[in-house]
């Protein structure tokens, strides 16, 4: 079997300033509750820092996802390589650019990501509505907590 290419890019407006949506991804404590709710997390929110989340799959195998932080530019963007392994093996690695655009009072992020999915891992649908499922979770915490 070969590896797997994809892109998707998902586009969200969230009712708060670019600032506060930047933030809530810099921002270790945040981050943590609307991307890896329930996993272990840690953040190094810095050119060349890393993050770590480690949970569980719906089957209860182990998940580790590991970035490296290639290019902060506050309030403008994130370029950052990732790999996910479902136990000791390697499922997919990515690179990933979020965009933030001021729109009216609120933010437009934009979030493109180009996979490689390895044969019998993840699938690029997957990846795909994970993504989208942590930005509606980024979105709730707007709406719960205010801008």
């Amino acid at each position: 079997m070969d590896v797997t290419h994809s892109t998707f890019t998902l586009e969200r407006r969230y009712p708060a300033p670019v600032k506060r949506v930047f933030e809530a991804w810099a921002l270790p404590e945040a981050r943590k509750r609307w991307m890896a709710q329930g996993a272990e997390h840690s953040q190094d929110f810095v050119v060349g820092g890393h993050e770590t989340a480690k949970g569980f799959d719906g089957e209860g195998r182990p998940l580790t996802y590991a970035a490296r932080y290639n290019e902060i530019v506050p309030d403008e963007r994130i370029l950052l390589t990732s790999t996910l392994h479902t136990g000791d093996v390697l499922s997919t690695v990515s690179v990933t650019s979020v965009e933030f655009h001021a729109d009216g009072a609120g933010t437009r992020l934009v979030l493109t990501e180009h996979g490689m999915y390895l044969p019998g891992q993840e699938q690029p649908e997957w990846r795909e509505q994970g993504t989208a499922q942590q930005l509606d979770a980024l979105a709730a915490e707007f709406e719960a907590k205010g801008n």
